[in-house]
Formats: C-alpha cells, structure tokens, sequence
C-alpha cells in the first residue's frame, strides 16, 4: 500500500513547532520535540528523518503495534464501505461483532457492552449507568486513581497537577479511599481499617452507587495492590449493594498478562471499562457489565453522535485477531520477563531505584533519593528520560510525584529491538549526572 507523505518536504520539525506554538493552544504541550512522520511496530520516525524506539505505544495504545498491517486493511475497508451513520439510526454489523468477542473475553458472564469515544467517556458512562441501577449518588475512588479528563473523571481523578488545577469545582458525592499498595502501603490490615472508618465518619455505605478502582493503577506510578485488596472491595461492595467498577482502561487488552488485569485478582467486577488498545487509538472505548446493571438505562438515554463509529469498530475487531494469532496476552508476560531482568539489573547499580514493580509487560521503575524513606526523585526521572530520547527512546513518566519510568511499549515488539531500547535506559541511567539532592 502506498504510503501518503503528510509532511511537506524540506519541512523540519523545528518549522513545523513553530507553527503549531502559533496555532496550537499550549494545552497541547508535547515531549517529544520533533514531528512525527510515520511508525511502524515499535518504531517511530521523524520528518526529519531521525528514529525512535517506542516504549510509550501512544500511552498504551499500541499493543499490537503501530500500523499493523491487518488493521490498517481492515481501517481502509471500513472506511471505503463508509465512515459513519450514527448506529442508533441506522446500524452495522462492526460494533455487534466486536459486542459480541469483546463481552465473550471479560469474565462476566452473559456480559454485554456499550462503546464510546474515550476512556473518559466510558468512565463517565460507567457512573451514569451504576448510579441508574442503584439509584443512589456516591462514588468512592482512590487516592492515586486516574480516570480521564472529562468532569466527572476529573473529579475522580487523584493528581491535581496538571489535571485538575483550575478547573474546578469537582463533581460531589465523591469520598477518596486510599490505594493498597504493595510497595508504599497501606497494608491490607490498615486498608480495612480506613474503609470501616469512611463508612462510619465520611459516607453512608447504603448511598455509595459505585466503586471504581484500576487493578494497577496506571497514571499513579503502575501500583501494583496489596494481594487481597480486591476480595475486600468485593465483599464490601456486595453486602451493600453497591455496583463495583474496574477501569481496564490502560491495563487491559493483554498488558498484564492476561486479557483484562482483572483476572490475575480471582473476582468478578460488576462492570468494566477498556479503551486504548481497544482500536489502536481510534476514538474508541466500551463499558461491559452484567446484562441487568447494563440494561437500566432507558432507550437512548446513552450514547453519542459518533461513539461506537463503524470504522475504529472494524479495527477492534483486527486488534482481536492480532492478539490472537500472535498470541499477545501471552508474549506479555516474556516481553515483561525481559524489562523486569534488565530493571533489576539497573536497582543492583543505581543508589536511586526504589522499586520495580509491574505485572506482564505493564511494569515500572521508581526512583528515590533515599531507598529507606524513599523521598520520590522527579528530578532523576526528568534526566534519565531527557538522555534516553538524546539516544532514541521515547518513554514517559508516571506517579504522583513524577519519579517513576513506565512501560508500554508494544506487546509484539522484536526482542532485539526491545533489549536495544532496554539498553538505551540503562546507560542513561549510569551516565546521567543526577542533580543536587538539596
């Protein structure tokens, strides 16, 4: 297939920066300085001409890779057929299909499923639908949680620079628990002890719609839960009728090891949300759940002028066949083998790492300026990051205080690619002058 050059030639990136600083709100602030051209796999190429590898996949959004073959034939298809009709006014066979394998793959039984825009939007639609169906008003969250940028996912959201800094006031009826953590705490013993506190000082359990909680939680530093954390929201959730909400936004569609990160945790949500991966970045998401939370709802209460679009859908379903072919959930786990050697590697040399952490290939590095009170490091992570991308690597950080490098670098990555860009890491790491720690 022949390839369109959007770029116009003899352009550099630095015009092209230029315009965009002229034109292009500072909303839109990027980290990589350079436009991109094209990208391929786990590969990126500039206008310029200079390559990258990737082991940022869009933000998770390239599991399968950038320009799968497969799924841009089934884009092109798509789009050669038609682009759009609005399902609820004249449907397609795309978004039933994907209905259909995406629900057969959550572990809710007889599960069905609703498809948006964004991540954002299917969180939002998560909580309109477990508030129709309890009929009742409060959300707990977590401290940590991302859940998008929209107003109620804002409001859900726990890191206030840069997302929620000004934009409010904040969606009420909203009560923040703290987030188990394996490495950070609280222990599960103390989790327990907060959430019984909460339902007796902060919220009434009988009124609490919903819980939403992210099994590892992604924009929070790639927390990994204290074992047990899920049994206790599960029975807590159940003895008070409250609908139980896993985001798989980020940590679905194999990342973890498994389909959905839910699985590795022996409960069952009652309804999900996926995106990112779900269409490699086609402006899709879904929400799944048990078919009579799912069914409150009324007749075209729900929806949108072009969610579940005919396109990104016939693209999901290429993802699936990808995933399946390749047999990706599974790679995960040795793509994540590979980082987690090499990450332990770097903890053995580095007075700096406080962690790493992970699940499947969704794993993490931590840096501190002291491993015993791990005071958080941004400033070693802005550094190591800036030396990376000197050398060709694209990565981003994480946490709540920005000291943590994560991974989401496609899950069919060459492993010599993969151990190259590994490499890149470790020699910003032993070559960065780490600043002042005053």
């Amino acid at each position: 297939m022949k390839q369109t050059r959007l770029a116009l030639p003899g352009v550099t990136s630095e015009a092209w920066m230029e315009r965009a600083h002229r034109r292009v709100a500072r909303a839109f602030d990027v980290y990589l300085p350079n436009m991109v051209e094209r990208a391929k796999g786990a590969k990126l190429w500039d206008v310029d001409g200079q390559e990258y590898i990737d082991f940022v996949g869009g933000v998770g959004c390239m599991n399968v890779g950038h320009s799968h073959p497969k799924v841009v034939q089934a884009i092109v298809d798509a789009a050669t057929r038609f682009t759009h009709t609005d399902y609820t006014l004249a449907p397609y066979p795309a978004l039933v299909e994907l209905a259909e394998r995406l629900t057969a793959k959550s572990p809710i039984p007889e599960a069905k499923s609703l498809f948006f825009n964004s991540g954002a939007e299917a969180v939002e639609n998560a909580i309109k639908i477990a508030r129709a169906y309890s009929k009742r008003a409060g959300i707990i969250t977590f401290d940590g949680a991302f859940h998008g940028r929209t107003y109620m996912a804002m409001s859900l959201t726990s890191k206030l620079k840069p997302y929620k800094a000004g934009f409010g006031p904040y969606a009420g009826e909203i009560y923040r628990l703290p987030y188990p953590s394996a490495t950070h705490g609280p222990s599960l013993a103390e989790f327990q002890k907060a959430l019984n506190r909460a339902a007796q000082a902060l919220f009434d359990p009988e009124a609490i719609a919903a819980v939403i909680v992210e099994p590892i939680q992604g924009e929070g530093g790639f927390i990994v839960p204290v074992a047990g954390f899920f049994q206790v929201l599960r029975e807590f959730c159940d003895t008070h009728g409250i609908v139980l909400i896993v985001d798989e936004i980020q940590t679905g569609y194999g990342r973890t090891g498994k389909f959905f990160a839910i699985e590795h945790e022996g409960i069952i949500p009652d309804v999900m949300t996926a995106g990112k991966s779900i269409a490699v970045g086609l402006p899709l998401s879904a929400v799944i759940g048990k078919p009579e939370i799912m069914d409150t709802p009324g007749s075209n209460t729900l929806g949108g002028t072009y969610v579940g679009n005919p396109v990104a859908c016939s693209a999901g379903l290429a993802v699936l066949d990808v995933m399946e072919e390749e047999n990706l959930v599974e790679r995960a786990v040795t793509v994540g083998q590979r980082i987690r050697k090499v990450l332990q590697e770097i903890a053995a040399e580095s007075p700096y790492v406080g962690d790493v952490r992970g699940r499947g290939a969704m794993m993490a590095v931590e840096f501190v300026k002291d491993k015993t009170t791990m005071e958080p490091y941004a400033a070693a992570v802005s550094q190591i990051l800036h030396e990376a991308l000197a050398n060709g690597l694209v990565m981003m950080k994480s946490g709540i205080n920005n000291n943590v490098i994560r991974f989401l670098c496609p899950l069919n990555i060459e492993f010599d690619l993969l151990d190259q860009g590994l490499q890149i890491l470790k020699t910003a790491v032993q070559q960065v002058q780490f600043p002042p720690q005053g």
